[in-house]
């Protein structure tokens, strides 16, 4: 079902004007717009260039194996999932790697940013795009599965977006989660990216069982990085934040290798007691 923001109807139709009280969204280049006054991305997150971030979503290590651990993700707990939502697709580098991996599953892809959503519909071709606000979905209970990944890090009231996620998934539909993990590792960067918070377990847990979401999973990943994300962050140097965007194919290529055997670990049963960042999986109570 769709929801009208305008008077919170509910209804069911191939376009987007409300039968109830009549609204339709603004649309910019054919993408409805919900949230017009976000649409430059309202402070929640850093100044990238788009074209850059986009370029180095396709090779580098720690986004190619997100995706790579976020599809397996899908397919273990939601293997009869057909619909799904990403919730902060930025320039749509999940969405896509979600497509290619899961041909079958029909995707819906929001941000608040226009910029980056152009980047999106040109690398995610089958993937329906929306601007909205990730606390103000225009859906309900229309998605078997949602995600949003190292999004929710960013917002003032992360809870209401796991609300809002929440209520567009139907009952017994799934919800992933990733964040960055642990607030010691607070840095520099954290500012430049308008984090709001590192998470702890505890903390992301506690937050989505506070909205009724049932956590079935949680495992830290990126353990190799964090000794070396730990010191590379504590040593005196100018700030550059495109930094950690730069790194040699060798390294590269060490990296990977680390992720996969991590991957296979988590796949294996194993829950990881730390890392970098961590994954949540959860459900809606049906």
């Amino acid at each position: 079902m769709k929801r009208c923001l305008h008077c919170q109807a509910r209804f069911d139709c191939s376009g987007w004007t409300c039968p109830n009280c009549g609204y339709a969204p603004a649309e910019s280049k054919r993408v409805p717009v919900f949230a017009p006054t976000l649409v430059d991305g309202g402070g929640s997150d850093a100044e990238y260039r788009f074209e850059r971030l986009a370029a180095v979503q396709a090779w580098h290590f720690w986004f190619v194996r997100r995706a790579m651990l976020l599809s397996w993700t899908l397919r273990k707990y939601f293997p009869n999932a057909r619909t799904f939502l990403e919730v902060g697709c930025g320039t749509g580098s999940v969405s896509c790697a979600l497509s290619e991996a899961l041909p079958s599953l029909r995707i819906t892809a929001g941000d608040t940013r226009l910029e980056g959503l152009e980047f999106a519909k040109q690398r995610a071709e089958h993937v329906d795009i929306v601007q909205c606000d990730a606390a103000q979905l225009p859906f309900d209970a229309e998605f078997d599965v949602a995600g949003a990944f190292d999004v929710i890090e960013h917002l003032d009231d992360d809870v209401g977006a796991l609300a809002a996620m929440r209520d567009v998934v139907r009952p017994g539909g799934g919800v992933l989660i990733t964040v960055p993990q642990h607030p010691g590792l607070w840095s520099a960067v954290d500012d430049f990216s308008c984090h709001r918070r590192r998470y702890t377990r505890t903390e992301l847990r506690s937050k989505l069982g506070a909205v009724g979401l049932e956590v079935l999973r949680m495992t830290s990943f990126v353990a190799s990085g964090l000794p070396i994300l730990w010191i590379s962050r504590r040593l005196p140097q100018r700030f550059d934040p495109e930094r950690e965007m730069r790194i040699s194919p060798l390294a590269n290529a060490v990296m990977g290798w680390l992720l996969a055997a991590e991957h296979r670990l988590i796949a294996a049963g194993v829950s990881l007691p730390f890392g970098t960042s961590l994954l949540a999986v959860a459900r809606r109570p049906a």
